[in-house]
C-alpha cells in the first residue's frame, strides 16, 4: 500500500546524513523530510499527511483535532510522550513506537561512564598531552585512585533490554549484582543477581544504573534522602531519564565529594544554563547520545519502517495507544 502523505517532522537525530531515508520515502506519493520542526510550524509541516514520523516533536490532542487526514503516528523512539496517546486513540490514530533497538548501545554507554571514572582515563590523558608525565621521577603516575571493577556491587534499577545487557557486562567484569524491579524478574540466566528492595540497592551499590521508566512513582526517585543512603564515593550512572534524579540534589551531593555520577539524561534537554549539574565536579555528561550509534540508528529506522509497512498491509506491531 503507498500512503498519500508521510512527514517526518524532525527527522536529524536519528539521521544526519549517514542513513538512507528511501526505505519510508519509497512508501508514499508524498514525501517531506524535515530536520526539525519548531512548535509554530508544526500544522504547516504536517497539514495534509496520512502519516507522521516523529521523535521529540509534540503532537498534542489540539494538533490533532486539526489534522483529520492522519491516521498514523510512528513516533522514532521508545518513548511516547510526545503525542497524546488518548486523543489519537478517540480520533482512530494508530500510534507506533520503536522498542529494543539499542539496549548495546547504551549499555555501551553505561560502561563509558563507569570505566571514565574508575579508570580516569580523560584525567591522565591530559595530563600526558600536558607535559607532566614528561616530568616524572617513575616510570608511571596517578593522579586520583583507580578502582577494579571485580567484586564491586552493580545495582540496577531496572531490568529490561538495557537493564540485562548492562547486567552481561557487569558480569564479564566479575561484578556482583543487584537488581530491583516492581514485580520480580526472570534472573534465570544471572545466578549471581539478587532481587532486592530499592532501599536495599541504593545503600549497598558500589555502582547504581537507572533503567527504569520515568512515571509519577520514580520521579525523582534519586533525591536527597536516597543520596544520603548511598555509599560514599559511590557511582550513580543515568542514562534513562532526567526526571529520575532530583539535580539539585544531586550537585549538592557531588559538591560535597560524597559521591560521583555519569549522566546521559538531564531533567531539560537542553539543558538550561542555570542547570546546577553543569558546573559541578566528579561528573561526567554526555548529551543524550547512548542510543546514536549508526548501528542503532540503523535497527529504529528498520523497525519503524516495518511499522509502518505492516500498517499498510493491514496489520498492527508495535501500537501503544
Amino acid at each position: 500500500m503507498l500512503f498519500n502523505k508521510i512527514v517526518v517532522l524532525d527527522g536529524y537525530t536519528l539521521n544526519p546524513g549517514d542513513l538512507d531515508w528511501s526505505c519510508v520515502s519509497s512508501l508514499a506519493d508524498n514525501f517531506s523530510l524535515y530536520d526539525r520542526t519548531a512548535e509554530n510550524d508544526i500544522f504547516s509541516h504536517a497539514a495534509g499527511a496520512d502519516v507522521l514520523l516523529t521523535n521529540k516533536t509534540p503532537l498534542t490532542a489540539a494538533m490533532l483535532a486539526r489534522l483529520p487526514s492522519l491516521k498514523y503516528i510512528g513516533v522514532l523512539a521508545t518513548g511516547t510522550n510526545v503525542v497524546d496517546l488518548a486523543a489519537a486513540a478517540a480520533a482512530g490514530i494508530c500510534v507506533t513506537n520503536v522498542p529494543g533497538y539499542g539496549p548495546d548501545a547504551v549499555a555501551q554507554m553505561v560502561f563509558a561512564h563507569i570505566l571514565h571514572h574508575t579508570q580516569r582515563l580523560a584525567l591522565h590523558d591530559e595530563a600526558v598531552r600536558s607535559g607532566h608525565w614528561q616530568t616524572q621521577q617513575d616510570f608511571c603516575f596517578t593522579l586520583a585512585p583507580l578502582m577494579s571493577l571485580k567484586g564491586k556491587m552493580l545495582g540496577l534499577v531496572g531490568f529490561g533490554n538495557i537493564g540485562r545487557q548492562v547486567a552481561r557486562i557487569g558480569t564479564a567484569f566479575d561484578m556482583r549484582l543487584l537488581v530491583h524491579t516492581p514485580n520480580q524478574p526472570d534472573l534465570q540466566d544471572f545466578p549471581s543477581a539478587t532481587w532486592t528492595t530499592l532501599d536495599a540497592i541504593i545503600g549497598e551499590s558500589d555502582v547504581l544504573s537507572l533503567h527504569c521508566p520515568l512515571t509519577p512513582q520514580t520521579d525523582q526517585m534519586i533525591n536527597a534522602q536516597s543520596l544520603k543512603r548511598m555509599k560514599s564515593g559511590a557511582l550513580l550512572i543515568n542514562t534513562a531519564r532526567g526526571g529520575l534524579v532530583d539535580e539539585a540534589a544531586l550537585a549538592a551531593a557531588l559538591q560535597a565529594g560524597k559521591l560521583r555520577a555519569g549522566l546521559d539524561v538531564l531533567s531539560s534537554e537542553p539543558p538550561t544554563p542555570d542547570n546546577p549539574l553543569l558546573g559541578a565536579p566528579n561528573l561526567s555528561l554526555t548529551p543524550h547520545n547512548a542510543w546514536a550509534t549508526r548501528e542503532a540508528r540503523q535497527k529504529l529506522l528498520h523497525i519503524a519502517t516495518a511499522n509502518l509497512q505492516a500498517f499498510g498491509e493491514g496489520q498492527i506491531i508495535n501500537r501503544i495507544n
